[in-house]
């Protein structure tokens, strides 16, 4: 019999496979509308350009015929309104380990991408390990929150034009944090779904090196529009970058590789800035480019100030004149061309 209660029972058989569970019990069917004319529903999707919406729909167009037969059936794919509804990239930034700079990179990347005219946030989704506040001058600071539908929601902090949050805001940064994955996922899903992020060009993602739970979550849960991936230029690190590049290439995850970023590509002294001594070797990150078959998107040089801009939570991209600026402006018009 076609009635509302045995088409939202057929609607369990539809099942969104990126979430594990039937539209029904997802709470994507909308305004479910039935009667001798057919049926009709809103599907309520995280993303309207999702290629997996048209599946999503014909699985739903199959399934419904397969039992009540040759009927009219209109679904209309909306977008659902989220924390990240009105974020329009993220771009995640790895490393296949720690030590090659990656929370410098991310925080320099989101200040070129603000100089580029840009609306950026910086998430710092290194759970363990936490320098956004530091590297941004607000370790003091604690984002504002306020209840919103029965939920707490908070508002990012904004420096230098940036929306920014951590999980360094929230736990004491002289003890370590020692939490199973869980945990972890958990604390990066309400830095993403429980703030108020408003309008956002470019969310920049600071992940935690290696490949764990967090980046599996990211990939897994949100849009995520490309990757970087930053090394230094020893040989001996290609297989850790060989690792966090290919994680990105698994077929269960599909994530797009902007390229990679060379960092410590060379050293240049601050009073001859026009030289440059490659201490680790030279043309590696070209060569790591070039086997992972993804662009090298730029070499970050040593230079003594990056280290104390970051200390003093000043990040040195904000220095027009440096040689680090003009670095990742380029690869911020990298992405944006992209």
């Amino acid at each position: 019999m076609l009635n509302k209660d045995n088409v939202t029972e057929v609607l369990k058989d539809v099942i969104y496979f990126p979430k594990g569970d039937n539209i029904i019990a997802l709470n994507m069917v909308d305004n479910l509308m039935v009667n001798e004319n057919g049926i009709r529903f809103d599907l309520i999707v995280e993303h309207k350009d999702d290629p997996k919406n048209e599946i999503l729909v014909n699985a739903a167009n199959r399934t419904l015929k397969g039992v009540f037969g040759e009927i009219d059936i209109d679904i209309k794919v909306k977008e659902e309104e989220t924390a990240l509804s009105k974020v329009k990239h993220i771009i995640a930034v790895a490393s296949g380990k720690g030590g090659v700079g990656k929370s410098t990179v991310a925080a320099n990347l989101a200040v070129a991408l603000a100089r580029a005219n840009q609306r950026v946030a910086l998430v710092d989704a290194d759970i363990y390990g936490p320098s956004v506040p530091k590297m941004f001058g607000v370790e003091d600071e604690r984002p504002a929150c306020f209840e919103r539908d029965g939920k707490t929601v908070m508002m990012p902090i904004e420096k230098y034009g940036i929306k920014l949050l951590s999980i360094g805001f929230f736990v004491d940064t002289d003890r370590p944090l020692i939490w199973r994955g869980p945990m972890a996922t958990s604390a990066l899903n309400q830095l993403m779904n429980d703030t108020l992020w408003g309008e956002i060009d470019w969310m920049v993602v600071d992940m935690p090196p290696g490949t764990g739970d967090i980046q599996l979550t990211l990939a897994q849960q949100y849009h995520v529009t490309g990757s970087v991936i930053v090394t230094t230029p020893q040989q001996v690190a290609f297989a850790d970058v060989l690792r966090a590049a290919m994680m990105f290439k698994e077929e269960a995850l599909q994530i797009p590789l902007y390229g990679l970023v060379e960092n410590m590509a060379y050293f240049t002294p601050s009073d001859m800035p026009e030289k440059k001594y490659y201490i680790f070797g030279k043309e590696t990150g070209k060569q790591f480019a070039e086997q992972l078959g993804i662009p090298l998107l730029g070499q970050i040089p040593i230079v003594e100030k990056i280290a104390e801009s970051g200390d003093q939570g000043t990040p040195l991209a904000l220095d027009a004149d440096s040689p680090v600026t003009k670095a990742f402006d380029a690869i911020a018009q990298s992405i944006l061309n992209s």
